[in-house]
């Protein structure tokens, strides 16, 4: 699944390598990092991350107070792994996440689930855990790991710059050749300005005779080709005006199917659901469902 799709924390070092930087870096930018997640299937996919980090001549610790979250509560949302931090602009052409642990847990055929760690005592572990096997990390935690930027290089500009982080968990976790037992760590994480992704507002209120609970349903996501994008979020009435909500942020300009589902029966909506929507760099569309029958 493509970056910014999918939407915690964990031990990352990082170093960025610092790139040539046009006329002096006299001037300062505040930099922040927002990390989300493309989902896979997994019951759990937990990471720490150790330290984040601006590298050249000097270097530029971004972050160095460890983080461990699970990623799979990011499918739809973000967490700030970096925020307001003031570095001298430029432009960048590396950033690197060094991951010292992590774990994973996975479906087995009869339904059970097994975990795969870092260690055996991996402080990110729940209580209790019982560890099935090892998570290979390969040199993860000296070398670090780049980050693949949109546009190949980082440019920090004026006062502010938001740089949005995809760790896609489908990707990044799979079995050493020949081994169906074991499990590797070989992370996709891709970045990209927060300013060039757009999003969908979904709303949706009753017609005139319908009767049916909206907070029991909830609005989902596909691509083009039919494949989820994060995960179903409730509706919402906030503002209990009838009208109910739900929000799907940090989305590629693309096209997209958006889906409105009840916990239970069917519902008749005006637009149809699943509803085409393209979506554009930096603007949000809304689709505004009407019911019209509920059964």
């Amino acid at each position: 699944m493509s970056a910014f799709r999918s939407i915690a924390p964990a031990l990352f070092a990082a170093t960025l390598a610092l790139g040539a930087c046009d006329g002096g870096v006299s001037d300062t930018t505040s930099l922040t990092v927002k990390l989300k997640d493309a989902p896979g299937d997994f019951h759990a996919a937990v990471v720490t991350i150790s330290e984040v980090n601006l590298a050249g001549s000097g270097g530029v610790t971004l972050r160095d107070d460890p983080v461990t979250v699970d990623l799979l509560t990011l499918a739809n949302t973000t967490m700030d792994l970096v925020a307001d931090v003031v570095v001298p602009s430029g432009t960048y052409s590396q950033l690197r996440f060094v991951i010292t642990g992590a774990y994973i847990e996975v479906e087995n055929e009869d339904g059970s689930t097994s975990i795969y760690a870092s260690s055996p005592d991996y402080e990110g572990l729940p209580d209790g855990a019982i560890v099935a096997g090892t998570l290979q990390m390969p040199s993860f935690g000296q070398s670090g790991l780049k980050v693949n930027l949109a546009d190949g290089s980082l440019d920090l500009e004026g006062d502010e710059k938001i740089l949005l982080v995809d760790f896609d968990v489908e990707q990044s976790f799979g079995h050493p050749a020949g081994d169906s037992e074991g499990w590797v760590m070989h992370p996709v994480i891709n970045g990209g300005e927060v300013g060039v992704t757009g999003g969908i507002a979904v709303t949706a209120q009753l017609g005139d005779g319908v009767t049916f609970d909206l907070a029991t349903a909830s609005a989902s996501l596909t691509d083009a080709s039919d494949v989820a994008v994060g995960i179903p979020v409730l509706l919402t009435d906030g503002d209990a005006n009838g009208t109910f909500e739900a929000r799907f942020d940090f989305l590629a300009p693309g096209d997209y199917k958006v889906l409105l589902t009840p916990a239970a029966g069917t519902l008749t909506t005006d637009p149809v659901s699943p509803h085409a929507v393209t979506v554009s760099s930096g603007g949000t569309q809304t689709v505004a469902f009407t019911v019209t029958a509920a059964n």
